[in-house]
């Protein structure tokens, strides 16, 4: 006997409340937008273009993030700079991120991308001698350049990658069921990366390589409870063939429910063991993840479920019984 966290007789009007869960998803995106002049865009150096280099303080050395942060901001020597520890809370070594490189190449002079990694590098050495300066002696383990057209070719790739893997949810839901669930799949899935990069927005984090990790597992993990669900609907539009279909779609909704609270409590306590132990070079990806797998467990349930609904046009009867259970095969 399989294990039911919610018992399988639960009836809850899940399509009823669709219309206001999408106007609360919609007014939480144009809210994000609308915060973008105001807030800004934070692109990381992944995007932006930047450096980003690895220190070690010597033992004994009084050195914390606050204090890094501290320093930098009182030499003046870069803008912005983002101070992560690298390791455990008692380590003494730190990733230092700080962004340029667009202000410094200027095609009409003549300038290029090698100057502005030479610029670079002088600036790597301005952030060393400030640290011995203001902390202490440390040690440069690693510098990493990332130019302003690279950065660039990232954010164009990272974007592409999005809409590839939206195209690919289409065909393969297409095939698997039929062309009448593909359009809920892919707008929950779109859903779920508006929505999850609209609170990244509003709480002002930036954008780097691992939060676009995030939301390109946050795809994965969306479409996957999307089909859990949509796989009970056509179940039950073969078996209930005479029944009106909202009420089809809220018994499949309350069949899997007790599955979909399981699967995203497990992944919830794994992501927050990762938040919490992982360290600070994780915590980006661990809270993205954390905010899709919540807002793709609403979506599969609040969004993709009365979508399909809406593209049936709301019938309370499936016409022709037989027929259109066969066309969901």
């Amino acid at each position: 006997m399989s294990f039911e966290l919610i018992p399988p007789n639960t009836k809850i009007d899940f399509i009823g409340r669709g219309k206001l869960c999408a106007s609360l998803s919609v007014l939480l995106i144009l809210l994000s937008v609308a915060l973008i002049p105001v807030r800004g865009l934070r692109l990381g150096v992944d995007f932006a273009g930047g450096t980003e280099m690895q220190v070690r303080f010597a033992p004994g050395v009084d050195v914390s993030e606050g204090k890094l942060r501290g320093v930098l901001a009182e030499s003046r020597v870069v803008e912005d700079p983002t101070v992560i520890r690298f390791g455990e809370a008692s380590a003494r070594e730190f990733l230092v991120k700080f962004k340029g490189g667009e202000e410094i190449v200027n095609p009409a002079l003549g300038e290029s991308e090698e100057q502005a990694v030479t610029a670079s590098i002088d600036r790597v050495e301005l952030v060393e001698a400030a640290l011995v300066s203001g902390v202490g002696p440390l040690s440069v383990e690693r510098v990493d350049f990332v130019g302003p057209r690279v950065g660039k070719e990232l954010r164009s790739d990272g974007l592409l990658a999005l809409f590839w893997a939206s195209l690919a949810i289409l065909v393969y839901v297409t095939i698997r069921f039929s062309s009448r669930f593909a359009p809920g799949a892919v707008v929950a899935v779109v859903h779920d990366l508006l929505v999850t990069s609209g609170i990244w927005i509003i709480l002002g984090f930036e954008f780097d390589l691992r939060v676009l990790a995030a939301l390109l597992a946050i795809i994965g993990y969306s479409l996957n409870d999307t089909i859990i669900i949509y796989d009970r609907i056509r179940e039950n539009m073969e078996l209930r063939t005479k029944a009106a279909l909202p009420d089809v779609l809220n018994q499949s909704v309350n069949q899997t429910l007790s599955r979909t609270v399981l699967t995203s409590g497990t992944t919830l306590m794994a992501l927050l063991s990762l938040y919490f132990l992982g360290g600070e070079v994780i915590r980006p990806f661990a809270l993205a993840m954390l905010i899709g797998v919540v807002i793709g467990t609403y979506s599969s349930i609040y969004i993709a479920a009365p979508l399909l609904l809406l593209l049936e046009g709301g019938g309370q009867a499936p016409e022709g019984g037989k027929a259109k259970a066969a066309r969901a095969r």
